[in-house]
């Protein structure tokens, strides 16, 4: 038998609330969590008192059983100032300015420099993958463990690795670029 409480059989998959005719499941929902806030609401602030024992100790209590004889305290709400949105900042006065052609062309000569650059970076990284490939095909006699050739073969992989890295912030940086 139900009496006015949904129940978790009942299908829609409802919470139990009573049951309001005309209203929708979600409205449910809505009035539930608008009851729920208004007691948080209400309940926020609350009275405080000061009591002093007889040594002269001060103790402070929102408990208005534990307040007998103590003196209540006037605590108004916290001051809040709005934050402020910070101002954008034009170039100050006198700030020199630069005209488009010029930019136009620095940005042609970075373009132009990190170019370079890379093709610098892929030729070492080809030397670096030959240096690896030359160590590796090699086998010392004082290494019969296989961690020291893994160690001796370190060095070289990190410098693949960091000619790696260098071309891929270099392409990252042109693909960037104007």
């Amino acid at each position: 038998m139900n009496r006015g409480l949904r129940s978790s059989t009942d299908g829609d998959g409802g919470a139990f609330l009573p049951r309001m005719k005309g209203l929708r499941p979600m409205t449910h929902c809505c009035l539930a969590l608008a009851g729920t806030l208004a007691l948080f609401a209400v309940t926020a602030r609350a009275d405080i008192w000061e009591c002093v024992d007889g040594a002269g100790n001060k103790r402070f209590t929102n408990i208005r059983s534990e307040a007998k004889g103590c003196r209540m305290l006037n605590v108004a709400p916290p001051n809040t100032v709005p934050a402020t949105k910070p101002q954008a900042r034009g170039a100050p006065p006198g700030f020199p300015r630069v005209d488009g052609e010029t930019q136009r062309q620095r940005d042609i000569d970075r373009r132009r420099i990190l170019e370079q650059e890379l093709a610098n970076e892929q030729k070492l990284l080809e030397q670096a993958r030959n240096e690896l490939a030359v160590q590796d095909s090699m086998r010392l006699g004082s290494e019969r463990n296989y961690q020291r050739v893994l160690d001796r073969l370190e060095p070289y992989r990190k410098k693949v690795k960091l000619h790696e890295d260098n071309i891929a912030n270099l392409r990252r940086e042109l693909a960037g670029g104007r």
